[in-house]
């Protein structure tokens, strides 16, 4: 209720109750001045009318007094709507003040969250570049299968050479005790031609 009463309203109101305040003395003044010349009043019937003006004013009196009564009491009680709602736009306010901060905590809380998914995104993109541990065990694996087998074939070939170098050497040998026959026989021949024609000549 007194949280619907503008502030115009209050200063309106204040301005009414201090313009009555001022009436009053006026009609106290008056009514002092009327019980004066009341009681002065030799005349029963002009004191009958003075009196019944004095009840008239003091109607009037008790009236405005009860008036600024209500109007006090009023005033007292819109006081205290305006204590509480300036306590609680101060809640509002402090709770606002927490949520905010609340808010810079769980926005500086995203954005380190977003950051390291960022990071966690780029590694794992450099990660899938590069094949896993199953992968690169698996070609060393075959790596050394395929070093082992040439080393195989090297020794086998190696081995195969030097059969074949053996077998040169003994072709060769062969070949020079070949010759020699050869050419011992080739001299023989020669000798007993030349012996022919020795006896021959004879």
């Amino acid at each position: 209720m007194g949280t619907s009463i503008s502030d115009d309203d209050i200063i309106r109101r204040r301005l009414l109750i201090d313009g009555e305040g001022g009436n009053d003395d006026k009609r106290l003044n008056n009514l002092l001045k009327t019980f004066i010349r009341w009681y002065s009043s030799p005349d029963d019937e002009d004191s009958q009318n003075t009196y019944q003006r004095m009840l008239s004013m003091l109607g009037q009196c008790e009236f405005t007094m009860e008036k600024s009564v209500q109007v006090h009491a009023m005033n007292l009680h819109e006081q205290e709507n305006y204590e509480k709602l300036t306590k609680d736009i101060e809640n509002k306010i402090q709770g606002a003040t927490e949520k905010i901060a609340e808010c810079k905590v769980e926005l500086q809380e995203a954005k380190r969250i977003r950051k390291n998914r960022q990071e966690y995104d780029a590694l794992a993109k450099v990660i899938q570049q590069h094949p896993d541990r199953q992968e690169t065990t698996r070609q060393l694996q075959s790596l050394d299968k395929e070093l082992k087998s040439f080393a195989d074939t090297k020794e086998r070939l190696e081995e195969k050479l030097e059969l074949r170098r053996k077998q040169f050497l003994v072709l060769i040998t062969s070949i020079h005790e070949l010759q020699r026959i050869l050419e011992e026989s080739s001299m023989t021949e020669d000798e007993k031609k030349e012996e022919e024609m020795e006896t021959s000549a004879n």
